[in-house]
């Protein structure tokens, strides 16, 4: 993109003092549970910081302390910061985890900026801790400048958590040496249901070793379970150093709560004591809110309301999808008439207006569930869209046609899709020739994933929508280690000049897989 503006990268003090203040070996013994309140010294912020609501001229800063503290912010157009802008931010403390945000508001569009959180003791704002330190990128004001993000989900899955003998979560480094605009992951941020064992033997007789916390050993059920599940993942340092670059677009699937989960459901599982979902789910989503910068406010009226809109610039617009807290039952999927389908009715009513309405090039419908792959739930019940029937659109599938004619109706251009969840990495192009519901314009799919869990085999496709699996690469077995197969994400990068749209399909390591050239305004691809 020759028009992008020459920002430099984040210095690499910059980036070790943000993520590297304590190491992961280092963090207190009580970092997993609520710190305790009579503490000496100075506040400190071990967990790193992150950065997310990104815009052309704001964003969130997100930080967690060791006790209550009062979140002061700096923010600089250089890595020294001669010349500095203060923001006063909340009172922390324990009833949110002592996590908190501070917004930023009038920053320059398309620049770097570097940050510093510092927190100070309530009762004298002389004591404060050390500060930490990160930097990211606001999104462009002009079209010409171009716009690169990462996408991927599904962290600590099955059974395989942070192996300290490989480095941990080493993909988040490659990531971040790629110093991508944001991160969008699509869901599975955390394994609530999935509890550690600090060791486990492979096929090959080598051995998996797990970092190991209180709250992963067991299913989550209280908000404290649930907040030190996502708590886990801060104690990977590349996880934290990537943080303190690269802003992040986060959503939820079901893992954040319960395998397979739908609103109403009530448990038949052993390992849970709280058999309602909804409360467990209402636990989750409050421990997200809390450890996410995401803009929905603690408190809100709305704080469920996973589902919104991220503007990027003239050429980007994401949709991010909650195809979980609005859905129906996981059934046979095989009714005739289905107004709830996988979003609801509200959701899909907003989604429908914020495709009509906006103006970007592109608009990406980040899903956190695949369209025609087929993810089963037990012997006869099905957990996404499709469920195997080839003909015309039954059950969730209807809601699924309804919003694909809305968008070849009202010649919305610049769609594609993508998701993760299945644990592989894969390419699939829709096409009416080739379905049973024909009304419809010709969209593209990618999947990536997983990051940092188990792979899997591929999923069988369902022909309603007519898919061709153009690209696949996937593991021949169930839950293959990270140790036995390269992790998996997705780059897209936007031209400032032509606009094409270009998705790379990556796997751990640096190689590219695939590569899919798109162009704007067109239709069929």
């Amino acid at each position: 993109m020759p028009h992008r503006p020459r920002i430099p990268s984040p210095g690499r003090r910059t980036v070790l003092r943000g993520s590297l203040l304590v190491p992961a070996a280092a963090l207190p013994a009580a970092a997993s549970s609520a710190p305790a309140l009579a503490l000496t010294g100075r506040p400190e912020a071990a967990w790193g910081v992150q950065v997310g609501s990104v815009t052309a001229s704001s964003a969130l800063v997100w930080v967690r302390s060791d006790r209550p503290a009062r979140m002061l912010v700096e923010t600089s157009a250089t890595e020294s910061f001669r010349r500095v802008r203060s923001w006063y931010g909340p009172l922390i403390g324990p009833g949110s985890d002592f996590t908190g945000t501070t917004p930023l508001y009038g920053l320059p569009a398309g620049e770097q900026v570097h940050y510093r959180v510092t927190l100070a003791d309530p009762g004298d704002p002389r004591r404060t801790g050390r500060p930490v330190y990160g930097t990211f990128r606001t999104a462009p004001a002009r079209r010409r400048d171009g716009v690169r993000f990462l996408w991927s989900g599904d962290i600590a899955g099955q059974g395989w958590g942070i192996n300290p003998d490989i480095g941990g979560y080493r993909v988040y480094e490659e990531m971040r040496r790629l110093d991508p605009d944001f991160f969008l992951c699509s869901g599975d941020t955390v394994y609530a249901d999935g509890p550690l064992q600090p060791s486990v033997t492979l096929p090959d007789g080598r051995i998996w070793r797990n970092v190991m916390t209180e709250e992963k050993a067991k299913v989550a059920e209280t908000l404290d379970e649930y907040r030190g599940n996502f708590r886990y993942n801060l104690l990977d340092s590349n996880f934290r150093r990537f943080n303190a670059q690269v802003p992040s677009v986060v959503q939820w699937d079901d893992h954040e709560v319960r395998n397979n989960w739908y609103p109403g459901q009530i448990l038949d599982d052993a390992r849970y004591t709280e058999k309602n979902v909804d409360i467990l789910a209402a636990r989750s989503a409050r421990a997200f809110h809390e450890y996410f910068p995401v803009s929905t406010p603690h408190g809100s009226a709305r704080r469920s309301r996973m589902y919104r809109a991220v503007h990027h610039g003239p050429l980007l617009d994401v949709f991010v999808l909650d195809m979980r807290s609005h859905r129906n039952r996981n059934s046979p999927n095989r009714q005739a008439d289905d107004t709830t389908g996988i979003l609801g009715a509200e959701q899909l009513r907003w989604l429908k207006r914020a495709l009509a309405e906006s103006r970007a090039v592109w608009k990406v419908i980040a899903a956190d569930m695949p369209l025609g792959l087929v993810v089963p739930d037990g012997a006869t019940d099905f957990e996404a869209v499709a469920q195997g029937d080839p003909g015309a659109p039954l059950g969730r599938e209807l809601q699924v046609a309804e919003l694909l004619r809305f968008i070849k109706r009202r010649k919305v251009t610049g769609t594609l899709w993508l998701t993760a969840d299945v644990h592989y990495t894969s390419a699939q192009h829709y096409a009416p020739e080739r379905a049973a519901f024909k009304d419809f314009a010709p969209f593209w799919e990618f999947v990536s994933g997983p990051l940092a869990a188990g792979g899997f085999p591929a999923n069988a496709l369902d022909g309603t929508f007519g898919p061709d699996r153009v690209f696949v690469r996937a593991p021949d077995r169930a839950n293959v280690s990270p140790m036995e197969s390269p992790q998996f994400y997705g780059e897209v990068e936007i031209d400032g000049d032509s606009a094409d749209l270009t998705v790379r399909l990556r796997a751990e390591g640096g190689a590219v897989l695939f590569t899919k050239v798109l162009r704007p305004g067109r239709t069929g691809q």
